[in-house]
Formats: C-alpha cells, structure tokens, sequence
C-alpha cells in the first residue's frame, strides 16, 4: 500500500483504489458514457500519484473508444514517482497488466517538466510535474472532466484551495464536470465559489459521500 510521508496519507483507498477509481471518477464523470457521445475528451486530473486513475480509465477507454476519437490524461503531480515504484504500486491488479506494462515501459528515468506519452495512437498521456497551481494556471482551457485526486483535505490542503478551484473551473468547458472522493464542507464551498454545481453522492466502500458537478 503505497504511502506518503510528506503527506502522512496512502495514495488511494485501501479497499480496492481500481474499484474506487470507477466508483468516483468515472462514473462520477458519467464515464464511459460521455465518450460514446462526444468526440475527443480531455481529462484533467489533481494529483497522478502511482497512475492508478490512468491505468484504469486507460483501459475502460480502449473498451468504449470509437475508431479515430482521441483521449489527452492531463495530471498535475508535485511529487512524481519512480518506473520501479509505479510499476510495483500497479502490480497489485491484474485487470490493468497490459497497461501497468506499457506505462512503465514510457515513463521517463528521471520525470520532470511535463512527461508527455503518445500510448496507442489514441491516447496521450500528459504529466506536468511541480504545483499544481502553477500547471493548471499555465495550461490551456477545454477540459472535458476532472479527477479531483489530491491526498486528503486536512493533509494538504493546498489542493482544494479556492484558487485552485477557480483555476479548475476556468479551465472546464461549458457542461465540463469534476468528481473527488472529497466531501469536507470547504472544498464543497470552495467548488462552488468557483463556479461549479456541486452534487454530493454515495461515497465509495461505506465512506458516507463523495462530491462531483458540473459548469452550467
């Protein structure tokens, strides 16, 4: 179970992260549903951590995509792991093997700057290393979803901040939507100040609720 000491938290939950993964964000993004009806989709995410969310949604992505629809994964990751370490977080799921395999294949010796990865000819896989005020202030607008992944509120709070909020919610088309395993009562207040329609929902494994909404 991979874990944080700079943030004292583990990096996804410790019931099963893959099965929270669909719980959360993608069927909090009304995933895959969304790719059947929209063309190329942009995905940004708060927070790559082992690339579980990517792995998984990589592969729920070649099980829907039509021929020639593109997906771009864009992550914001102040702390980026090792091809060892992500390779050995992944291993814990068979379901995601191919993928496990092909993302450390990719992933760079020494990650920095942006690591930007062209997967099957469909996918792209863009991770902006450093704060993630800065990556998501310096990229461009037209994300289709958010996976708001960031270690728990009360740990790092600079992750749900208002600023960065704002900054995500500008950066969200029109109709553009958001899901976090998150339900503290300031990030819920600071998604709506920035804009978004915030709707709480089941959280995953007994957890009482999760956030997700949209830019009307």
């Amino acid at each position: 179970m991979p874990y944080s000491p700079a943030f004292g938290d583990h990096f996804y939950c410790q019931t099963d992260g893959r099965l929270e993964c669909g719980h959360v964000f993608l069927a909090g993004n009304d995933l895959p549903q969304r790719w059947l009806d929209q063309g190329d989709f942009l995905i940004g995410e708060l927070g790559f951590g082992t690339g579980l969310n990517f792995a998984e949604t990589w592969r729920q992505w070649k099980l829907n995509r039509r021929a020639g629809q593109k997906l771009h994964f864009m992550s914001f990751e102040l702390y980026p792991m090792q091809r060892e370490e992500i390779d050995r977080a992944l291993s814990h799921w068979t379901e995601i093997d191919v993928e496990r395999q092909a993302l450390a294949k990719a992933w760079p010796e020494t990650p920095k700057g942006t690591v930007s990865l062209s997967l099957d000819g469909q996918t792209t896989l863009s991770v902006v290393c450093g704060r993630a005020l800065d990556g998501v202030a310096a990229a461009e607008a037209g994300f289709d979803a958010w996976f708001l992944d960031g270690f728990a509120p009360s740990r790092n709070a600079d992750m749900w901040s208002e600023d960065l909020m704002r900054l995500v919610c500008e950066k969200t088309k029109s109709n553009g939507t958001f899901a976090t395993y998150a339900a503290a009562g300031f990030v819920r207040r600071n998604l709506l100040a920035a804009g978004f329609v915030v709707e709480r929902r089941s959280g995953f494994a007994g957890k009482r609720e999760m956030l997700c909404g949209i830019k009307s």
